[in-house]
C-alpha cells in the first residue's frame, strides 16, 4: 500500500490551522503503509466541521447543565391526529388511508429503515434484523418488513386499479416503493450478505438501496480529536441523527449516487422512517401518510399513549415553543401528572422513532439548519495514545467524548408544522431492545404481541383461535388484518404459520 494522492504538506497545514495537529505526531515513524492509513482517513475528515460540532455541542451542554429552566407545553390539539380504533371516527380514518395508498400506487412513496445497530445486547454478532423473535416460520425482522412491504405494493396496486382516478393497472409489480436501508459500518457487509442469501424476500434487488451510517472522531474533554493507535484516529457512529449526512453521502465508493439523488430521480416525494427492532411496524402505514399529507407538513411522527406518569419514555412536546422530544426527567412530576379535559396524561405521546418526511425537506431544508443542531456529548472512557511515547492508555475515568445526533433533533426546526400521530401501541410498537428472558422489551415480548396482534385479526374476520394455540399470519397474506374473510366461521386450533 502506497501513500494515496493526497498532498501531504497541505493536509498538514489544514490540521494545523484547524488546531489539530497532534494528529502528526508520529508521522516519521510510521511506515509507508502506516502513513497511507493516517493520510486516507485524514484527508477524508471535515476537520473544520468537527471543531464547528463541538462548539455547538459544549455551548448547549454548558446551557443544559445551568439548569436554565424551559416553558414545556403539549403539543397544540391542531397537530396531533387520532386514529385509534374505537377512539377515532371510522370515516376519517379511511380517508387517511385512501389519501396514503393514492401516494403509494403513485410511486411518490419510499421507506427507510435504520438498521445499524448489532444484536450483541439480544446475544448475537449479527446485524439487529437479522434476529429471529421466536415465530413459528421463523422469520427475520428483516423477512417481516420486506413481506410488508410486498403486501403493502400489492394493496396499493388493487386500490389504483379499483379507484376511478387510479392509473395503474392491478399488476402489483406496477407499484414499487423503494427500501432505503441505512447500515453501519460494521453491519453493512453482513447486512447486505443476508439480503442476498435470502433472495431479497422477494423483492427487486434495484429496489433496496443499502448505505452507511456516518461515523465521527472521538474527542478530549478540550475537543482534541483523539487517536485510536498512531495511525488511526479513533471514531464511533455519530447517531441515528447522522441519517441526514448520510442521505447526501455516496452510499457506493468511487460513485456518486446518493439516497437524495436516487429519491430524486425516481420521483419519490415522501418518506416513511422507522427503526429496525420493533416487529409490529406499519412499514409504509398509508394512514400515517394520509394524516402527514393532509396536514400539508414536511415532517411528522408517530406516538403511542405514555401509559403511566412515570414510565421511562420521552414525549414529543413543545420546548420554549419548538417542537422537541422531552426525556422523562426532563419534565417536572407536576406536569407528567397533569391531566388534560378528557382525563388524558397532558404529556403522554411517547416517541417511537417512526418518521415522515418529505425529500424537499431533506433535501432543501436539513443541510440549510444542520449546522444548527446541537450534538448531544457523552464523555467516556475512551482508550487511545500518549502523544509522547505512542504507548497504550486506557483511561480508568472518562477521558474524553462521543458525539451523537439523535434522528429527532430535527423537530424543532420544524416550527409548528410537525404532524403528530398517536396510534394504538398494541398494534404498533413492541420494541426488541434486551437479551431473552429479561421479561421487558425481548423477544419474547415481541413475540407474543405480534401473536397477540394477529389473534385479534382473526377474531374480528370471525375466526375462533383455541386457548393455547399460536397462529402466525403471514405478511404476504395480509398487512394489517384486511382479507381474511376465509378465516370467518371456522376454529384453528393447530398452532403454524399461514401463508397465502
Amino acid at each position: 500500500m502506497s501513500i494515496p494522492s493526497v498532498d501531504v504538506s497541505s493536509l498538514k497545514q489544514r490540521y494545523e490551522k484547524a488546531g489539530q495537529s497532534h494528529l502528526f505526531a508520529f508521522w516519521d515513524k510510521l511506515n509507508a503503509d502506516e502513513q497511507a492509513q493516517l493520510a486516507q482517513q485524514l484527508d477524508e475528515l471535515d476537520v473544520e466541521r468537527v471543531n464547528q460540532v463541538f462548539h455547538t455541542a459544549i455551548k448547549a451542554d454548558e446551557e443544559a447543565r445551568a439548569g436554565k429552566s424551559h416553558d414545556v407545553q403539549p403539543p397544540p390539539p391542531s397537530s396531533v391526529v387520532n386514529t385509534i380504533h374505537g377512539e377515532a371516527e371510522p370515516a376519517k380514518v379511511e380517508h387517511f388511508r385512501t389519501v396514503g395508498l393514492d401516494a403509494i400506487a403513485r410511486g411518490q412513496v419510499g421507506v427507510l429503515l435504520m438498521a445499524g445497530g448489532q444484536g450483541t445486547r439480544l446475544g448475537s454478532t449479527a446485524p439487529k434484523g437479522c434476529y429471529d423473535i421466536g415465530l413459528p416460520s421463523h422469520k427475520s425482522l428483516f423477512q417481516i418488513q420486506a413481506e410488508r412491504i410486498l403486501r403493502l405494493q400489492h394493496l396499493a396496486a388493487q386500490h389504483a386499479h379499483s379507484s376511478a382516478s387510479g392509473s395503474a393497472n392491478g399488476n402489483s409489480a406496477a407499484v414499487v416503493i423503494p427500501w432505503y436501508i441505512m447500515t453501519s459500518g460494521p453491519t453493512r457487509r453482513d447486512t447486505e450478505a443476508f439480503f442476498a442469501e435470502h433472495k431479497y424476500f422477494g423483492l427487486q434487488k434495484e429496489n433496496i438501496i443499502f448505505f452507511e451510517q456516518g461515523t465521527l472522531p472521538c474527542l478530549s474533554l478540550e475537543g482534541k480529536i483523539l487517536l485510536d493507535s498512531t495511525s488511526r484516529v479513533a471514531t464511533a457512529p455519530d447517531g441515528n441523527g447522522g441519517l441526514y449526512r448520510a442521505l447526501r453521502t455516496p452510499y457506493n465508493k468511487g460513485q456518486p449516487h446518493t439516497v437524495i439523488s436516487d429519491l430524486e430521480k425516481r420521483g419519490i416525494k415522501y418518506l416513511h422512517a422507522y427503526g429496525v427492532d420493533n416487529c409490529l411496524v406499519k412499514v409504509g402505514d398509508p394512514i400515517f401518510l394520509g394524516v402527514c399529507l393532509e396536514q400539508g407538513v414536511q415532517a411528522g411522527v408517530k406516538v403511542v399513549k405514555k401509559e403511566n406518569p412515570k414510565e421511562s419514555v420521552g414525549v414529543v412536546a413543545l420546548r420554549d415553543g419548538k417542537f422537541g422530544v422531552v426525556e422523562y426527567s426532563e419534565i417536572p412530576e407536576s406536569l407528567s401528572e397533569a391531566r388534560d379535559a378528557n382525563g388524558e396524561l397532558s404529556f403522554r405521546a411517547a416517541n417511537i422513532v417512526n418518521h415522515f418526511y418529505t425529500t424537499k425537506f431533506l433535501a432543501d431544508d436539513v443541510p440549510a439548519f444542520e449546522p444548527e443542531m446541537a450534538f448531544h456529548i457523552a464523555r467516556k472512557k475512551i482508550p487511545t495514545v500518549d502523544l509522547a511515547t505512542g504507548s497504550p492508555v486506557k483511561p480508568s475515568t472518562p477521558n474524553g467524548m462521543k458525539l451523537e445526533l439523535f434522528v429527532f433533533d430535527v423537530f424543532p426546526f420544524c416550527g409548528d408544522k410537525l404532524a403528530v400521530h398517536e396510534v394504538a401501541r398494541p398494534e404498533e410498537f413492541s420494541p426488541l431492545k434486551n437479551a431473552k428472558g429479561t421479561g421487558v422489551d425481548d423477544q419474547d415480548t415481541s413475540r407474543r404481541d405480534l401473536l397477540a396482534q394477529q389473534s385479534r385479526w382473526l377474531a374480528a374476520a370471525g375466526a375462533t383461535v383455541s386457548d393455547g394455540t399460536e397462529v402466525e399470519l403471514s405478511p404476504l397474506l395480509t398487512y394489517t388484518g384486511e382479507g381474511l374473510e376465509s378465516f370467518a366461521g371456522k376454529t384453528l386450533s393447530q398452532s403454524g404459520n399461514i401463508e397465502p
